[in-house]
């Protein structure tokens, strides 16, 4: 199976929808789930208004940017825009487990066991 390039877009577009940023917020994660506070405004950046109205339900960042087009250092800046006015929350994952909450291997060797069986 070959896989196609990917494509990130025109830099000059990309340069444009950013404002010139390089930045990206670093506070999104892949899997932090976005959801609008709020609806788009008359004159907000398309970008920014596509992604309230995506986001209406819980949206992860991965899902944004293969529905919007554009590189995930794009739409973290994006991102970063829409929280800093209050435009969105952000509902970050959990924190890992501690070993001893995760469970026990003889159930997790039991599950396989019947998987294996079906």
């Amino acid at each position: 199976m070959t896989r196609k390039p990917v494509d990130t877009g025109d830099p000059d577009r990309l340069y444009t929808v950013t404002s010139g940023r390089s930045r990206a917020d670093d506070s999104f994660d892949l899997v932090t789930l976005i959801v609008s506070e709020s609806g788009p405004t008359a004159g907000m950046q398309s970008e920014h208004a596509r992604i309230l109205r995506l986001c209406r339900h819980p949206t992860a960042v991965v899902e944004i940017a293969a529905e919007l087009g554009l590189p995930i250092t794009v739409v973290r800046i994006l991102l970063g825009d829409l929280l800093g006015t209050g435009r969105i929350t952000a509902r970050h994952p959990q924190a890992t487990r501690s070993p001893a909450d995760l469970p026990d291997s003889a159930l997790l060797k039991e599950v396989l066991h019947g998987l294996h069986n079906l």
